[in-house]
């Protein structure tokens, strides 16, 4: 069962979310929390597998929430999937650098909600779908400084497996690409992850962009 804590400040969003959410036979709603200082404190008290986080709240705001809370060793365990209206160059930038695992607006289809839960539950990384992907890449092709020596260390191939997967290319795609098994393929990724300090796979395309890779 994923475990999820609903972060809004409207009652009636966080009942529509729950709602949701309690119709999915594979997830609960562990808690909800009406501000960023909220979401810190229950997410450190229940450990959800999955935070739903907006970014206008009192007090602190969501990506302020979402950085204290990947910051946590108490709580970095739990995921954040950032869902809003305002869905700008600079929010997405923030809350993606603020250690959140994907980012969606909140029009996105019910089902699609749903399946952006499970992934980001699994462990993996959510790129935002088309618009919003296409915002991080324009504002991540302008670092702000860039650090070269974190491709030094990069073979070729891995710099090759690199661009793939900010094309956002599965590891199986990658495979069939290159003519190689996905264990390899899932070996470069790990690789490639470590020697760019990156969590997961939406942060290693952001240390690639300030890397000046793109």
């Amino acid at each position: 069962m994923i475990r999820v804590l609903l972060a809004d400040d409207q009652a009636l969003v966080r009942g529509a979310f729950a709602l949701l959410i309690r119709s999915a036979g594979d997830m609960e709603v562990v808690g909800e929390a009406g501000t960023g200082d909220e979401a810190v404190m229950l997410t450190r008290d229940l450990r959800p597998d999955v935070v739903l986080m907006d970014i206008r709240m009192p007090s602190t705001d969501g990506i302020e929430a979402t950085r204290q809370i990947s910051a946590d060793d108490g709580s970095s365990g739990s995921k954040v999937l950032i869902l809003t209206t305002f869905e700008t160059d600079t929010n997405v930038l923030l809350g993606l650098r603020a250690g959140a695992c994907g980012f969606l607006p909140k029009d996105t289809r019910t089902d699609a909600l749903l399946d952006a839960i499970r992934t980001v539950a699994a462990g993996a990384a959510l790129l935002s779908p088309g618009a919003t992907r296409a915002v991080i890449t324009r504002v991540l092709s302008r670092p702000e400084a860039p650090a070269p020596e974190r491709l030094a260390s990069l073979t070729p191939r891995e710099r090759e497996v690199l661009r793939l997967v900010a094309a956002g290319r599965s590891n199986q795609e990658i495979a069939d690409e290159l003519v190689v098994s996905p264990l390899t393929a899932k070996t470069h990724v790990s690789r490639i992850l470590a020697k760019m300090g990156a969590r997961d796979r939406v942060h290693l395309v952001i240390a690639a962009y300030e890397a000046g890779l793109f």
